[in-house]
């Protein structure tokens, strides 16, 4: 008999590669508020007798909760509806979890950190900024604080699932491009780590297989910036000579990107290393397995 996951939230670009990594040795149910595949079915975990329900139907194995409203702007613009979301629905998760005595996944992140340091281990205090990091680290400290078994792993700069759903750095870009933009302005003060979905996802199941249960950071290998990844991006993409890039300071984009944001967030996989498991790549490895895998066509 298959093991049963039941992954909550699953509509992104996130949803996607935990799709791709785990239905082929899993029975699992992905739902999401956004039913924008045929392997979705709806459910809107901020619901909690819902989700209750639903969760409880299936009976899983184990639990991961994946969805979160990520764009900084709107959680500044929208603080109740954040933390309902990103906190309230994770503790709805924990007691779940724990009533069905099953392991739960939540997913953190590296924005959580002040960027007062220039590298975060998975032993660093958090100090978040802004109400998205806030709304995160509480649905963090809650889970570890909580959850009877659990893994809470903390993505970096996500990258992956294409055009469709990625509407992180990596597609901003890309779609530039295809619009025919010959200059990029790319900041020069922000720092971070590229992570790709797919091989968070893998990583993921490795720590389920092996059950260590914990905290993690979960990134790619290498240390970068905002610019280090456009110039690659530009670089695989053979385009080095038609376009230019720019570099600027976060105060370019302050009208359009006005909430705090870390000066670095950039992670250490520490304990990933130590346990043997790490099965994410060095960033600019996955970034062109990224490109080549999800944007075949994209700027003909």
């Amino acid at each position: 008999m298959k093991k049963k996951i039941y992954i909550a939230g699953s509509g992104g670009m996130l949803g996607e590669a935990f799709y791709t990594q785990f239905k082929e040795e899993y029975d699992i149910k992905c739902t999401d508020k956004d039913v924008n595949e045929d392997w979705l079915s709806f459910l809107d975990f901020r619901d909690k007798d819902a989700y209750e329900k639903d969760v409880k139907d299936f009976a899983p194995d184990y639990l991961f909760h994946l969805g979160a409203y990520t764009d900084l702007e709107y959680c500044e613009e929208h603080s109740d509806d954040t933390y309902a979301t990103n906190t309230l629905a994770v503790e709805n998760a924990v007691s779940l979890a724990n009533e069905l005595n099953i392991p739960l996944l939540y997913i953190s992140t590296a924005g959580i950190f002040d960027g007062k340091q220039d590298l975060y281990d998975d032993w660093d205090q958090p100090n978040p900024l802004g109400v998205y990091a806030r709304s995160k680290y509480m649905g963090e400290r809650f889970v570890v604080e909580n959850a009877n078994r659990y893994l809470v792993c903390r993505a970096g700069w996500m990258m992956g699932s294409g055009p469709k759903k990625d509407k992180k750095f990596v597609q901003k870009l890309m779609k530039q491009i295809k619009d025919g933009k010959k200059e990029l302005f790319i900041v020069n003060d922000k720092d971070g780590t590229p992570t790709y979905t797919q091989d968070f996802a893998k990583t993921v199941k490795e720590l389920i297989k092996k059950e260590y249960w914990g905290l993690y950071n979960c990134v790619c290998g290498g240390q970068t910036g905002r610019l280090e990844v456009a110039t690659e991006l530009v670089n695989i993409l053979g385009l080095n000579n038609e376009i230019k890039i720019t570099s600027v300071n976060s105060d370019h984009f302050k009208e359009e990107y006005y909430a705090e944001r870390p000066a670095s967030e950039r992670l250490l996989t520490k304990k990933l290393d130590l346990r043997g498991i790490n099965q994410m790549k060095d960033w600019k490895i996955a970034l062109n397995e990224y490109i080549d895998g999800y944007y075949q066509g994209y700027l003909d």
